[in-house]
């Protein structure tokens, strides 16, 4: 069951923090209030509350707290949560040829318990949106993504739901096995019905649906151009890989004659309501055509680490004005399932090639909230803390042991290790506190996936 918004007319203060708004003019308050009515922001500012306020049903002293937007994730892989620490050494493409006879077994079911193992896990390190994509669906799985959308709304996490497709298969030139695609004409009709049944376009939503066939080399030319039709027809935003790696480059120019942005450029799929996973390896004019057309960027630190796809060019994309959120990706690939960490990792990264203000702390936490919300076009309602903004709030504890002697508490959530959550507001419900779910009982999610991954690796190929 979804859970339910606080009533409209109650009110829960927020006193005593410092406060990293990440609006435009990247306001702070070394101590100052957060006013929240019903699932809404209703004032931010400097020093104690007003006195007047009535219908007040909570007041949190955040003395020795940094309050943040809540983190909004832009890529993920839900499902890979049973398939955790296998595959170690590979890169890309060795990586998936070894794990999609794995994936092909799912069903939803198994990825119920995959979706709430990575929704916990985003929930517990400060992210209240996420999008997810989900490309495999086996003949036989049963509703899948129907599955996932179900255990999300039982968390209370802010969802965007990416149904995903594969119609590339070895036999056609790609890389998943032929039984772990579907058909183009199935995943069209597929795709316009989970938009029908599932995406609301309102300002308050807690779940969106996009399309997002998974990438180059596993998918069609004809379903990139008619999911983008699909799409656009219907309203929605596009997603997929691009970039990823040295190997899906030379793929695209030997199949189609030229690079990855060049291609989606062809089949109309650069735009303001399109956003691609990873992008390591863009040249000075794949950035300007992002740049010009508004096409956003989910960086992946540590999965492109963890598959060493290269480091992506993040500064320079935000200096031609490319919209770029972060990542956590699949945790096939990325095992901790985290995105507080992806703000350090992101920095340390993108500082790698002896630039030391290559990225900033401040610019870490906007990629890790604005960042993303202008990735999902949400950019109006979630983000950053402003009157009339949606009520997802962090509470980050940097008085601990592990950040008191940090002088900047913005520093310590993005230099230091990732802080103890105190609060976690989601649509003005708390849905983590102390560090632990409300709404779901942590040792019941753990065993529903230790079972879950035991018995996915135990079916036949």
């Amino acid at each position: 069951m979804a859970v339910q918004p606080p009533p409209a007319d109650q009110r829960i203060v927020i006193e005593n923090a410092a406060i990293a708004t990440v609006d435009a003019h990247d306001t702070e308050y070394a101590r100052g209030h957060v006013v929240l009515l019903g699932n809404r922001i209703e004032s931010v500012g400097n020093g104690p509350a007003p006195a007047w306020l009535d219908n007040v049903v909570r007041r949190i002293n955040a003395e020795g707290h940094l309050v943040t937007p809540g983190l909004v994730n832009t890529h993920h892989h839900f499902y890979q949560w049973i398939t955790r620490g296998l595959a170690q050494d590979d890169i890309l493409f060795d990586w998936l040829v070894a794990l999609y006879p794995t994936w092909a077994r799912i069903d939803d079911r198994l990825v119920h318990a995959a979706a709430q193992g990575s929704a916990a896990a985003l929930l517990k390190s400060g992210c209240t949106t996420a999008a997810d994509h989900h490309y495999v669906f086996p003949k036989g799985g049963g509703d899948i993504l129907g599955a996932e959308i179900e255990a999300v709304q039982e968390l209370g996490l802010r969802f965007t739901a990416l149904r995903g497709s594969m119609d590339r298969s070895k036999k056609d030139g790609g890389l998943p096995p032929d039984h772990a695609v579907e058909e183009l004409d199935a995943i069209l009709t597929a795709s316009e019905e989970a938009v029908d049944r599932y995406h609301d376009a309102s300002a308050d939503s807690m779940l969106q649906i996009a399309l997002a066939p998974c990438s180059p080399f596993s998918v069609s030319t004809r379903l990139l151009r008619e999911s983008a039709e699909l799409a656009r027809r219907k309203g929605v935003r596009l997603h997929t890989h691009g970039s990823e790696t040295a190997e899906e480059e030379a793929f695209c120019k030997e199949l189609f004659g030229m690079g990855p942005t060049d291609y989606f450029e062809s089949v109309g799929w650069l735009g303001e309501d399109v956003w691609m996973a990873h992008c390591v390896h863009m040249n000075d004019s794949d950035i300007a055509k992002f740049a010009e057309t508004g096409t956003g960027v989910a960086h992946c630190p540590s999965s492109n680490a963890r598959l060493a796809a290269g480091i992506a060019r993040v500064p320079d994309m935000l200096a031609a004005g490319v919209p770029v959120g972060l990542g956590v990706d699949g945790t096939a690939s990325n095992e901790s399932g985290e995105l507080g960490t992806e703000l350090r990792n992101a920095l340390l990264i993108n500082r790698l090639h002896g630039t030391p203000t290559a990225l900033t702390a401040r610019q870490a936490l906007r990629l890790g909230t604005m960042g993303g919300a202008r990735v999902l076009g949400r950019q109006n309602e979630i983000g950053s803390i402003e009157a009339g903004k949606l009520a997802d709030l962090a509470l980050w504890k940097v008085d601990g042991i592990m950040h008191s002697s940090i002088a900047d508490p913005v520093a310590a959530l993005a230099l230091g290790a990732l802080p103890p959550l105190a609060v976690l507001f989601v649509n003005g419900n708390a849905v983590v506190e102390k560090g632990q779910l409300t709404t779901v009982n942590e040792d019941r999610i753990a065993q529903a996936c230790a079972r879950a991954a035991k018995e996915l690796a135990a079916r036949p190929v």
